[in-house]
């Protein structure tokens, strides 16, 4: 971020954030506006959060564009957004005795029980219910739809 850039946060129509931050990109370029970054979060429902050292910039970007609604009073900063631009692991949520269907690869379809979940390689490791003799396998933790979130007792 460069030196007194600030971040501007932009109130919107619900479900229009994507839309209108791709529209502020093309205003910002078109007119040449000094707006850095735009983001759009998917937990931020109604805003979108632009990077500029020009308030004004960010004023004249907005005028145009349907559904970006007002400017949000104040500034931030990158420490109070930075939660947002770091990925959450595929495998947040995913307990140990959940039961999970695999959306994707040989075993797509099969329902299987987490016995092991690794948030550092973001995999998760099963055992599939249909299997004749239990078998762990190991795959990523964006294959799996969760089904139910139970403990076992074991």
């Amino acid at each position: 971020m460069g030196e007194n850039a600030a971040i501007f946060v932009v109130k919107t129509t619900a479900n229009q954030e994507r839309s209108v931050a791709a529209m502020l990109a093309q205003v910002a370029k078109k007119d040449n506006l000094d707006i850095r970054s735009i983001i759009a979060p998917d937990e931020l429902k109604g805003y979108v959060l632009l990077e500029s050292s020009d308030s004004g910039a960010v004023e004249q970007a907005i005028q145009t564009v349907p559904h970006a609604r007002t400017v949000v009073k104040g500034q931030s900063s990158i420490a109070e957004i930075a939660h947002f631009l770091t990925p959450k692991p595929t495998v947040t949520g995913i307990t140990e005795g959940a039961i999970v269907e695999v959306t994707s690869g040989p075993f797509k379809g099969e329902k299987a029980r987490v016995k092991r979940v690794d948030e550092g390689h973001e995999e998760i490791t099963v055992e599939l219910f249909d299997a004749v003799v239990p078998i762990p396998i190991t795959i990523r933790g964006d294959t799996v739809r969760i089904l139910r979130k139970e403990e076992t007792n074991s």
